[in-house]
Order: C-alpha cells, then structure tokens, then sequence
C-alpha cells in the first residue's frame, strides 16, 4: 500500500510531459457527431451530412498534430478545436430548440420519436459540455500537461484533488501538489454529467465567470430536456 501511494507522485503524465492521449476526445466527438446524424429530419439544422462532415473536417487536422498524446498546439490548432466544439454545440442547442417547438405543437403524435430523440440531445449535451470545459479549463489540455504550473492560466474549475492536501496521507498523496494531478476528459465529463442531473455543481467548482454561465446553459438545456421533454413524449404516448 505504501509503495503504491509513493507511486502516485511519478504515475502522472505531467512528470514525463506525455500529455494527454488523444483517443479519448475523438471518441466522445464522434458519439456526438453520430447522435446527431440519428436525429430525426425535422431537428437537424439544414441537410443532414452537413453539419457532421464539417465537424470531421475539422477534427482531422486535429489528429495530424497530435495523433497519439496531446503535446503539441499552436493558435491554429487551439482555433480550430474551439471552432469544433462551439459547431458541435449549437447544433445541438438548435436541435433542442427544434425538439420543444414540436413537443408543443398539437399535431405532434409520434412519442416514441420525440423520447429517443431528447435522450440523443440530452447525452450530445453532456459530451459537448464536457468537452468544452476540458477544452477551456487552464488553457485546454495541451497546456495543463505541457506547461509547468506557474505558467498555467488561472483555473476555471476548482477539482476536489486541489484542496486535498491537507486530508489524510492516503488521500493528499493523490493531490494536486503532492501528486501533480491534473485533470482529464473524464473528469470534465463527470462535472458535465453532474451538472446535467442535479442541475448544479456537485464536488467540483466553477471558479470563473465563463465557466459559471456555460454550467448555467448547461443545466437549464438539461432541465428542458429531461423533465418537460421526457414528460410531454410520455403524455404523448398515453
């Protein structure tokens, strides 16, 4: 137990400046994408390849630069990842638009249809949220990895493995100081889930005042969604 505590403070791929794989990120970019091709026509933003072959188009570039692990980034590459991530999520605001519009209109019958297509939006809703915290958070992932700390933008999620060491030794040894955590995709996707079922944070905290209105956006999509959304298609059924 003692040798694997002192490991958490070498395991870290900030201590061999690996960054962050890249896998991970292109795999909730394309279950996104996918959401959005099996949405019905009448919630789709223009013709239904458009919007997805313009989001690969974008994230191929990505993968040239960084194919493996996350190391290198330059102004074009951050642009064009944000671009990526805001393409995936108005879409999918639009789409949520698109979904109430119909859920209130009177000639709307197909329940089944409408139940599938608000979980298609609201899980699109935690994959592009969860990317766009990891994208924005201390400079995106590439600099959490590759920049020494001091140099780091000011964070706008505060982890609970930032304030842990001062807890018990077998927990502040996995700390943010003790253990040089940084966080990943998974833990922005955990915040994002979170955040999309209590509609509040939880154990992690928004610091900033982008992060504050994006989580804001976040939970009240989520509240439209599942509560009104899911209710009204189940009314619709009976």
């Amino acid at each position: 137990m003692a040798s694997s505590r002192a490991q958490a403070r070498i395991r870290h791929p900030r201590h061999q400046r690996r960054g962050e794989a890249r896998l991970p990120a292109v795999l909730a970019t394309l279950v996104a994408v996918a959401l959005y091709l099996l949405l019905p026509q009448n919630l789709l933003l223009g013709p239904r390849f458009v919007l997805p072959t313009l989001e690969v188009f974008l994230l191929v570039p990505l993968l040239v630069i960084n194919p493996r692990r996350m190391t290198r980034q330059n102004r074009a590459s951050r642009t064009l990842s944000l671009v990526l991530v805001a393409v995936i999520a108005g879409s999918n605001l639009f789409a949520l638009g698109l979904l109430i519009h119909d859920l209130v209109s009177a000639g709307v019958k197909d329940g089944g249809a409408l139940l599938v297509a608000a979980l298609q939006v609201w899980l699109t809703n935690i994959i592009v949220f969860g990317l766009a915290y990891w994208e924005l958070d201390r400079g995106g992932p590439v600099a959490r990895t590759q920049a020494p700390r001091e140099e780091l933008p000011m964070a706008d999620f505060r982890f609970s493995q930032d304030e842990n060491d001062g807890a018990v030794q077998e927990v502040a040894d996995g700390s943010s100081i003790s253990a040089d955590w940084i966080p990943t995709l998974a833990d922005y996707l955990y915040v994002s889930v979170t955040n999309s079922t209590a509609f509040s944070p939880t154990d992690t905290m928004p610091l900033s005042t982008r992060a504050k209105l994006m989580m804001s956006v976040q939970a009240v999509a989520a509240l439209l969604t599942s509560p009104l959304v899911i209710a009204r298609a189940v009314s619709i059924l009976h």
